[in-house]
């Protein structure tokens, strides 16, 4: 006798539940988060495999690149088989309920927008007491040196944080969930995570990533480059009209990806986004004001419930050939 729902209905209703839990609840503790456990290994791993930057040319690129493939390969294989073991168990041997309650608890900590949005509105809640007030909170939220920022390059980071990882942190997540369940959302937030601690150029904390690292940068490319374009899309249905000029900014980033929600986010609200020597988005934009961060807040908001309304009907669509 065959189960009450079938799995993509499992699916989507476990995807309202995890966004129900990360609106009430938001972040599970570090001892409970699957990303977490993630980092721990990418920086387990790393620190191990990665070569050390005085050491670096004794070694052939091949070799490096081969390694942090391989690395990475074994982390993102034993990601998805736990994620799979876990959702076939869910559909096989519990009540469709339980199940998607099981999901929706297990594909909750895969994305993050409760504490995306918070932590944003954080830097503006500090800029309002001072401005090292707002660079020491931004430096939560940034990889980038934060101290000769000044308020309105605080400002602008905050908002192309939010921008940016309004994909990595949710809109990527939620896609590949729809498309391959709970093992897509878990392989892409590792592969997002292996970018973000492997995928740079040069020397860090005393290793050379430039090769190790390639493998992890080129996936995470790979895996949000459709997202990266249908944040756009949500965010102009956000705004209630088309970023005009979205592909030619969007260029002006090194990234292939995260130009496009950064650069969609400067046009709807017309500012400028900028990282100091690096890129100039909507460069003829005004400066960005405390209410600018507020409205891409709710546009970021707005964003995230249109990409669960699509992913809804697409696994709602998916049932229909049972």
């Amino acid at each position: 006798m065959s189960q009450p729902l079938v799995p993509e209905l499992v699916l989507a209703v476990a995807l309202w539940l995890a966004l129900a839990i990360d609106r009430w609840l938001g972040e599970p503790g570090a001892r409970w988060h699957p990303v977490v456990w993630m980092g721990q290994y990418l920086g387990w791993i790393g620190a191990r495999l990665a070569p050390r930057a005085d050491a670096a040319r004794t070694s052939s690129r091949a070799t490096r690149f081969a390694w942090g493939a391989f690395a990475w390969c074994g982390g993102a294989i034993f990601v998805g088989a736990v994620a799979f073991a876990l959702q076939q168990a869910a559909f096989q041997w519990l009540p469709y309920w339980v199940a998607a309650l099981v999901l929706g608890l297990a594909l909750k900590p895969l994305f993050a927008w409760r504490m995306l949005r918070s932590e944003v509105l954080a830097v503006e809640a500090a800029l309002g007491l001072s401005l090292e007030a707002g660079r020491a909170r931004l430096a939560w939220l940034v990889s980038r040196d934060v101290d000769a920022l000044d308020q309105r390059e605080v400002r602008e980071s905050a908002i192309e944080s939010l921008a940016e990882n309004l994909n990595d942190s949710l809109v990527a997540p939620l896609f590949w969930f729809m498309l391959l369940g709970l093992p897509g959302a878990a392989v892409y937030r590792f592969a997002n995570t292996a970018d973000a601690m492997w995928g740079y150029r040069g020397e860090r904390q005393g290793r050379d990533w430039t090769w190790f690292g390639k493998w992890a940068a080129r996936a995470d490319d790979v895996l949000s480059w459709l997202p990266a374009r249908l944040t756009v899309l949500l965010l102009a249905l956000a705004a209630g009209r088309w970023p005009q000029g979205v592909v030619r900014e969007a260029r002006r980033t090194p990234s292939p990806n995260s130009g496009w929600p950064m650069a969609a986010m400067a046009l709807l609200l017309g500012v400028r986004l900028a990282k100091p020597g690096v890129y100039a988005l909507n460069a003829d934009g005004r400066p960005a004001a405390a209410a600018d961060t507020h409205r891409a807040a709710q546009w970021g908001g707005r964003a995230v419930l249109a990409m669960a309304v699509c992913a809804s009907l697409v696994l709602v669509l998916a049932s229909a050939r049972v």
